[in-house]
């Protein structure tokens, strides 16, 4: 990274909620956009990959550039990711290599699937001549975080050992885990209040159908979902289900508020990170941040601040589902096509909103305690949750109905639900379905999982 882009200061209160209420579109204009990431590993025998050398991630970077046209972006001279300079979207590296691309925003479900498939074929095409594959699953299933090596990026120097002083699986959910998210769009602010209580609530039931990640150190870990567990121990400062956005006057501003007080990780000035850890943005706005006296902050150094916040959902400028395990081509599309037919139709958002509207700070929290072990078994009030689930895959696929976009060979978006009808038809998630063949057909030899989950 040479340098930064021009900034503006930020000179009030209104600065900070403008750079999220921008966002608002009007529903013509609505997009969805996905987020997954791949881990990345080697046959013969299987381990992790490197960064450096010929076949490295840095040689993958390379041959997808050069296959896509897309341009490297840097980090202290190295390249740590490539952007399409025709649309949003691009390709970053996770701190352990994971391998994700940052989907461009569509009009439909039919794009986002082309914009999938071109992808995975560019990566297989430039990756296997360099022994590099892919598997979609949540947490890898058999290295230590000691094993997994750093990808070249300051942000993660940072970070790294400010996790460890904050919570018992931070660097796990740096370098071996695995999601698939979905990022959508509001109308105004009392749309975006709408769709954060909705997707907040029912974020511990997605993670549930999603569940992907049953093992962790070469062997059942206890949960259906580790991933979903190690987002219990990274760090409650910046995680978790945000019960203040249930409450009267819920709205950017207060979503500000709550921002304000999340711990920086770092500021970037001149193209390097400066490390102001566990700092308050509030002493920045002051200009009384120690390592940085006097300075006051852009509004980039705020967007940059709440893209370090972790939540089960996410607002910056549209809003981020973050609550699933990666899996396998299907299961990342059947993700944001959920997402789409719950939240881009008003019939299917009143629905959700029925079916959640009573629920407790205290259920809603322990229902997102429990899904990392039993993930669709969960019992919420007298149901399951995999008849919450069924309920849920209703609305979404009447919302897609509704929508009417159709592929050109006629079928519209409820195509992308197959992987969550499969799940709950079956009442076993994907994990479950691992978990038995680990125990039967494959006599507990883990490796098994590196071919039948290459994606």
């Amino acid at each position: 990274m040479a340098g930064e882009e021009f900034s503006p200061p930020i000179e009030s209160r209104a600065d900070l909620v403008e750079v999220m209420s921008c966002g608002a579109k009007p529903k013509a204009e609505w997009r969805v956009g996905t987020e997954h990431e791949k881990h990345v590993y080697r046959k013969g025998p299987i381990r992790p990959v490197p960064y450096e050398g010929d076949s490295g991630i840095h040689a993958l970077l390379q041959g997808i550039g050069a296959r896509t046209g897309w341009q490297p972006f840097f980090d202290r001279g190295a390249p740590i990711g490539l952007r399409n300079d025709e649309v949003a979207g691009g390709i970053s590296l996770e701190p352990g290599g994971q391998f994700e691309l940052s989907g461009a925003p569509h009009a439909d479900m039919h794009a986002a699937a082309a914009e999938l498939h071109q992808h995975l074929d560019d990566c297989h095409v430039v990756g296997e001549p360099l022994n590099i594959h892919f598997l979609g699953i949540g947490v890898t299933p058999l290295w230590s975080v000691a094993e997994i090596p750093a990808m070249p990026k300051s942000r993660y120097g940072i970070m790294t050992p400010y996790m460890d002083k904050v919570g018992t699986l931070g660097t796990s959910m740096m370098y071996r885990s695995a999601t698939v998210q979905s990022n959508l769009d509001f109308s105004n602010e009392a749309d975006m209040v709408k769709k954060l209580r909705v997707s907040l609530a029912l974020q511990p039931v997605v993670t549930a159908l999603f569940a992907n990640s049953p093992f962790v150190d070469g062997k059942p870990s206890g949960f259906l979902s580790f991933r979903s567990h190690i987002w219990l121990n990274t760090d409650r400062a910046r995680t978790g289900m945000l019960p203040f956005v249930f409450e009267d006057g819920m709205g950017f501003d207060r979503y500000a508020e709550h921002a304000l007080d999340v711990p920086m990780y770092f500021v970037i000035r001149n193209g390097d990170y400066v490390n102001v850890a566990g700092e308050s943005f509030r002493a920045f706005l002051d200009g009384k941040l120690p390592q940085l006296p006097g300075e006051r902050p852009t509004v980039k150094d705020w967007e940059n601040h709440l893209s370090t916040l972790f939540p089960e959902v996410r607002l910056k400028q549209f809003l981020e589902m973050r609550g699933a395990d990666m899996g396998d081509a299907d299961s990342v599309l059947a993700l944001s096509a959920l997402w789409v037919g719950l939240l881009y139709d008003d019939a299917a958002l009143d629905g959700a909103w029925q079916l959640v509207k009573d629920w407790t700070d205290e259920e809603r929290q322990a229902l997102r305690d429990e899904v990392p072990r039993t993930a669709i078994h969960t019992k919420f009030r007298n149901r399951t949750v995999a008849e919450i689930g069924d309920d849920v895959l209703a609305l979404a696929r009447e919302g897609l109905e509704r929508r009417a976009r159709l592929h050109p060979l006629g079928r519209d978006e409820t195509m992308y639900l197959a992987h969550v009808e499969e799940t709950l038809d079956l009442r076993r998630t994907p994990a479950e379905r691992w978990l038995e063949r680990y125990h039967g057909e494959w006599a507990g030899d883990l490796s098994r999982i590196f071919d039948e989950a290459e994606i």
